[in-house]
């Protein structure tokens, strides 16, 4: 007993952990945007550091395993370039222009354009409850997007565009990605992705930017090289090492932390608001995000 109880403790604080450090990614981006870095080079810079990283995660996870086919190439490639390419690429664009506080409620949607995905592509009933969490989602992004908007203007709007694309491509990615995970593992096709997705990133600078964009002021260097390690190899770890004490559906609860985490460094590192609109647009979403993701089953 004691035992079980002291792996689910240590379950619970990776997630939570976990959660935290995924969270501070749009921090960091919002503080390195202040150095007039843009979103191709501070992305760049993001995944050159966390390169080694990824490939290291790579090779671990498939010390002893098959060699790809031909077909798991194609689809690691495609996976990477969509689930954390784009997707990663968008939501620093849409950092430009939105508040990180809406950033990661719109990220947090993810679980409903799963569910939706599924419908579409797979004819997957949703249900009755499925459809009104949804709908409680939502109706909690609107309410903060409708006021960041009455801010901000029509720069809201193509933020909150440009992040919700970023969403919907990587829950594209978390739609085709069963497959290969039960063959690869989890751990070995994002560490493949990734590696894949950092290439894309390395390419895009060299093709759009020219090589004297790569000269950044020195704190965007140490952000990105915190923002590599803290906010993306580290949380992929933790979260891992999480769903192997507590299982997937507890640990996503867990990481229910999230939104508030990142309004909270928010507030307190980038000075953003802290009002009524936000406290119950986080609620709101938050809560059908939990309603969503909880198992139909259960009733306690």
């Amino acid at each position: 007993m004691a035992s079980h109880s002291s792996k689910m403790t240590s379950g619970l604080l990776l997630a939570a952990a976990g959660s935290i450090a995924f969270s501070g990614k749009a921090i960091i981006v919002k503080l390195a945007y202040r150095h007039g870095v843009d979103a191709v080079t501070l992305l760049m810079y993001r995944m050159l550091f966390a390169l080694p990283m990824f490939l290291l995660m790579a090779w671990w996870a498939g010390r002893g395993k098959a060699a790809l086919t031909r077909s798991d190439w194609l689809g690691v490639i495609g996976l990477g370039f969509c689930g954390y390419y784009l997707s990663s690429f968008l939501d620093f664009w849409g950092l430009e222009f939105v508040s990180a506080s809406l950033e990661r409620l719109i990220l947090y949607l993810n679980p409903t354009l799963v569910l939706v995905l599924g419908w579409v592509l797979y004819k997957k009933r949703i249900t009755v409850r499925q459809a009104v969490a949804m709908a409680i989602s939502y109706s909690g992004v609107l309410l903060v997007f409708g006021h960041e908007v009455s801010l901000a203007g029509t720069n809201a709007a193509l933020g909150a565009l440009l992040v919700f694309t970023s969403a919907f491509t990587y829950a594209l990615y978390m739609t085709y990605s069963g497959q290969l995970v039960q063959r690869l593992g989890s751990l070995r096709l994002a560490g493949l992705a990734t590696t894949v997705a950092c290439f894309f990133c390395l390419l895009q600078f060299a093709l759009l930017r020219p090589w004297g964009a790569a000269l950044v002021p020195e704190p965007v260097l140490w952000l990105s090289v915190l923002n590599a390690t803290a906010c993306t190899a580290l949380p992929v770890l933790l979260v891992m090492m999480a769903i192997e004490r507590i299982g997937p559906g507890l640990t996503a609860q867990t990481g229910m932390i999230g939104p508030m985490s990142t309004i909270s460094m928010g507030v307190l590192l980038l000075g953003e608001p802290f009002n009524a609109w936000i406290i119950a647009g986080t609620g709101l979403v938050v809560s059908g995000v939990f309603w969503v993701t909880r198992p139909v089953g259960r009733t306690n």
